[in-house]
């Protein structure tokens, strides 16, 4: 799979279309994203680039834009569940970045790459004792089966091969240095700890080997 995704990731996506679309949170945050689709994604999925804050004059001096790749998560995203941080990490990013100036990457992803309803099977398993990796696993999926490869295409073809990455998963950042896009900084995002994530984020903490500073259960 990898020596796959190392050809995939130098076939070239192309700019599709650019809109302006000015964004608003929950808590009443407010910010302006330039959203780029794209022809030419390996996985034909409709993977979404936000362009965030000054990325053009990030690209324009030959900084290293700050990005963040998120997966897709509809029950975080959007229904804000406390089960994982991805809203809050979200959230987060997208400010962070308007700030510094680089990109959002929002990959249809949902479920480590498993999908909402096996996703949402997982969370059964994981009410009866399993961990987030051993449900998978139970379900004959594999712990993580997100490939970054179209995040590569989609930061080639706006230029951005060399990034600070914004993220606690030491993967995403393995997969981009294979697939060509230099990290040359690894910026953690914050802990966005609950009673109902605590066990969620020691799995990934200790079985992953995330940046997370929890405290001592």
């Amino acid at each position: 799979m990898i020596e796959t995704s190392l050809i995939a990731a130098h076939t070239e996506a192309v700019e599709r279309v650019r809109v302006v679309v000015p964004l608003r949170f929950a808590d009443g945050y407010t910010t302006t994203a330039d959203v780029f689709t794209f022809d030419g994604l390996v996985d034909g999925k409709e993977h979404l680039l936000l362009g965030l804050g000054d990325w053009r004059g990030a690209l324009e001096r030959g900084d290293a834009p700050l990005v963040r790749p998120h997966s897709e998560c509809l029950t975080g995203d959007v229904f804000g569940s406390e089960r994982c941080d991805c809203g809050p990490q979200l959230r987060e990013a997208v400010e962070r970045i308007a700030e510094d100036g680089g990109f959002l990457l929002y990959l249809r992803q949902e479920g480590r790459g498993i999908g909402l309803y096996a996703k949402l099977d997982a969370y059964a398993l994981q009410d009866a004792g399993l961990d987030t990796y051993e449900a998978n696993v139970a379900l004959g999926r594999g712990e993580d089966e997100r490939d970054y490869t179209p995040a590569a295409q989609m930061l080639r073809a706006v230029g951005a091969d060399t990034i600070r990455l914004l993220s606690n998963n030491p993967d995403k950042a393995a997969q981009l240095e294979r697939l060509g896009v230099a990290v040359v900084e690894r910026v953690p995002t914050a802990v966005h700890l609950s009673s109902a994530n605590a066990r969620y984020l020691r799995a990934k903490r200790d079985h992953t080997a995330h940046t997370l500073d929890l405290p001592a259960a």
